[in-house]
């Protein structure tokens, strides 16, 4: 049997994806914890109108949804989301104020649980970020964050995070009386 370099060439790519195909199917058996896995959202299936802007934070997929309020604007911004369901809150709220450089208190139950924890002024120790939504439920914020890491994983108290960089970005488009939905 005579091999060309072609054959040769042809050979060797095909033992390569043979190798390769167990390691392809175990990657797909891997549950991935950081990663957002966006669902379509639609504001329709949440609002009657878009009101002065539009958010949808879904903590399934990890994505927060935005329109601005005539629907030419609509944007995916990846989040970090609460820990668990008894840290989740769910359902219809608003904007309500917005702080750029906010300070950091914990809340009474973080409080209970961590009673070394501290106040934090502004700056690149604070859980903040650089921007913060205050929503109408106490304790509840849209907010950046410093820590990278915890974009697309569970791993706030309840807030919704975001890159430092896309925090600002939202900031820029959402007037305060923005309606939100946590699902």
């Amino acid at each position: 049997m005579t091999l060309s370099r072609r054959s040769t060439l042809m050979l060797g790519l095909g033992a390569t994806a043979g190798l390769m195909l167990p390691g392809i199917a175990h990657a797909q058996d891997v549950v991935r914890n950081n990663i957002s896995s966006f669902r379509a959202q639609h504001w329709r299936d949440h609002f009657d109108t878009l009101g002065k802007a539009t958010i949808v934070a879904d903590t399934q997929s990890r994505a927060l949804h935005y329109w601005n309020a005539d629907g030419s604007d609509y944007r995916i911004f990846p989040t970090s989301v609460p820990i668990s369901d008894d840290l989740t809150k769910r359902g219809y709220t608003s904007i309500v104020r917005k702080k750029v450089g906010p300070s950091w208190t914990p809340t009474a139950s973080q409080m209970e649980r961590y009673p070394d924890w501290k106040p934090i002024p502004p700056g690149p120790e604070n859980p903040l970020g650089t921007h913060a939504m205050y929503l109408s439920w106490p304790a509840y914020i849209i907010h950046g964050t410093h820590d990278t890491r915890k974009i697309g994983r569970k791993s706030s108290d309840g807030c919704i995070g975001l890159y430092n960089e896309m925090i600002a970005q939202l900031f820029d488009l959402c007037p305060v009386g923005t309606q939100v939905r946590v699902i």
